[in-house]
């Protein structure tokens, strides 16, 4: 079945109760098929604002090994877009299966704002250890409850459906691998690679990263890019080095 990137008309409830179905009918057969391996695109549901968040899966489905990665969580921080792009484009890997959100808050990324449409800080709506840190308005928004984001009900969803293996969510500013968390050997490869210090960062209640790791156990952790648009040469080399975490 190929599955076709949604309008974003459609409404995110409705597409949020068919992704397991899509998911679920998208294992058997793809858009493109090479060699046992899929490029296809899989949407996971909707924003606030009504733009599509979609993945794109490359690799093996039937793959032990199941490598995600977000590109863009918050909307002023676009730099991992770019490399979630380029990966996109890329050569499937053979011995993995590789899914790609590049936006995960579309209305965000429109408006260059850190938050959703509704002003919430995605990164501190998910489940573990939400609380309520920062008023309407404030950068640290966590919503009125945990989930209570179309982008981060979608995200949710979509984590417990795919179970990843290792998981890499890119941020901005701060130019490190954050070490708190996650695969250790797999954050110290990627240090080296992505040529980024590995640096231990402080946990934040209700990210999704920490999140995540209570879901799948431990295989999730941050990229901070450095400011500005990264230059062709380092989306190179950070697209490099998520091929070699993820076995390509």
């Amino acid at each position: 079945m190929a599955v076709r990137r949604t309008a974003a008309g459609r409404r995110p409830g409705a597409l949020l109760g068919a992704v397991a179905i899509l998911l679920a009918a998208c294992g058997r057969s793809g858009a493109s098929q090479a060699g046992g391996t899929v490029h296809r695109t899989v949407p996971l549901g909707g924003s606030v604002q009504g733009r599509p968040i979609s993945a794109v899966e490359l690799g093996d489905p039937r793959a032990a090994r199941r490598v995600l990665v977000v590109g863009c969580l918050h909307g002023d921080e676009p730099a991992g877009a770019a490399v979630a792009d380029a990966l996109a484009a890329g050569p499937r890997p053979a011995h993995a299966d590789l899914w790609i959100v590049p936006v995960l808050n579309p209305d965000g990324m429109a408006a260059g704002t850190r938050g959703n449409a509704h002003g919430v800080d995605l990164n501190r709506n998910f489940p573990s250890g939400w609380r309520r840190i920062g008023a309407q308005g404030s950068a640290h928004h966590p919503g009125a409850a945990p989930l209570s984001e179309p982008e981060s009900a979608a995200a949710a969803r979509f984590v417990r459906r795919v179970r990843p293996t290792v998981a890499i969510w890119f941020h901005q500013h701060l130019a490190v691998v954050d070490g708190s968390q996650g695969p250790k050997d797999v954050e110290r490869r990627f240090a080296r690679d992505a040529g980024l210090p590995l640096r231990s960062l402080p946990d934040y209640p209700g990210s999704a990263t920490g999140w995540e790791n209570t879901i799948v156990g431990g295989s999730a952790f941050v990229v901070e890019l450095p400011g500005g648009r990264p230059s062709p040469e380092a989306v190179r080399r950070y697209v490099s080095a998520v091929r070699r975490v993820t076995g390509n």
